[in-house]
């Protein structure tokens, strides 16, 4: 049976990591130790103190905010990995990182997949994410059972990098639909249409997206905004997004204008709230409320 090693027990790593725990020996570390501790409780993997203790694994998945910080963790590895051992990078970050990331565990004898995921974190934790795989393809088949102890769905879209790009643009994809869906909702409601009942019309209708047909109803009409995935993560993934628009001469202006507009509510709104209340950005400029009437 192979041993894997997880680095990153955040919204997504700790599910992740429990369904790996499950089916392999499973190693994991965490910045903060107690963390790895209590997943070792609960799920029955074993938290190393050393980050250097993960290269035992065979297989070594990180889950980061960002592709610095794995590079820093590559970094600090890098001396002790063993040749053949495969590096699958699940954090949705940029793939010029990825392909400098690949380039130095080449140098070592060891593969790299970027394999960003999508489905959040009831996906996470219920075992079922999306995950589009950059890499060699042998490399992909090699751990395509690791993978799938927490996927769905599993997809190799090309080379190094290609991954993390088809994640950019999912999530810019998306930062796109929430901030169209609330512009539209705040024109009804200024039109004293009830954006609930707005919102089943659209939902049978061309206009929909899974921003209206889930998050909306479940979060904005709601006013929880519970947080699942962070403001300032996805306007990451937004900045990476027209970043590779730009490298490769592509005129972008809806994108660019997205990106733009998710940095000014991480700066308005903060950055730690969930990704959906850029909805409040919007809210505030019209001076309403996307809530049903009476609600």
């Amino acid at each position: 049976m192979a041993q894997v090693a997880f680095i990153g027990l955040g919204t997504m790593g700790y599910p992740m990591a429990g369904h790996l725990a499950r089916q392999f020996e499973t190693l994991v570390w965490n910045r903060t130790a107690s963390k790895a501790q209590a997943h070792a409780q609960q799920f029955g993997s074993r938290a190393v103190a050393d980050l250097k203790e993960t290269t035992q694994a065979e297989f070594i998945f990180t889950c980061l905010p960002t592709s610095v910080e794995v590079e820093s963790v590559v970094e600090q590895v890098l001396p002790v990995l063993k040749p053949g051992t495969v590096w699958i990078d699940c954090t949705s970050g940029d793939p010029n990182h990825s392909r400098r990331i690949a380039r130095r565990l080449q140098e070592a004898g060891c593969d790299f997949l970027d394999a960003p995921v999508s489905g959040g974190k009831a996906g996470a934790e219920a075992g079922t994410l999306t995950v589009m795989v950059g890499g060699n393809r042998d490399t992909f088949h090699r751990a395509l059972p690791v993978i799938q102890a927490f996927a769905g769905k599993v997809f190799h879209v090309g080379d190094v990098g290609a991954g993390h790009a088809v994640k950019a643009v999912n999530n810019m994809l998306l930062a796109i639909a929430l901030l169209s869906a609330a512009e539209g909702l705040v024109t009804l409601v200024k039109q004293g249409v009830d954006p609930a009942i707005a919102l089943e019309v659209i939902n049978v209708s061309s206009g929909r997206s899974f921003s209206t047909e889930v998050h909306f109803p479940e979060r904005v009409l709601t006013r929880e905004f519970p947080n699942t995935f962070s403001l300032a993560l996805l306007a990451k993934d937004a900045r990476i997004a027209v970043s590779m628009a730009r490298e490769a001469y592509v005129p972008v202006p809806l994108m660019q204008i997205a990106a733009e507009m998710f940095e000014m509510a991480k700066q308005q709104i903060g950055g730690d709230v969930d990704h959906t209340a850029v909805v409040k950005l919007i809210e505030a400029w019209a001076g309403v409320e996307i809530a049903p009437k009476g609600g």
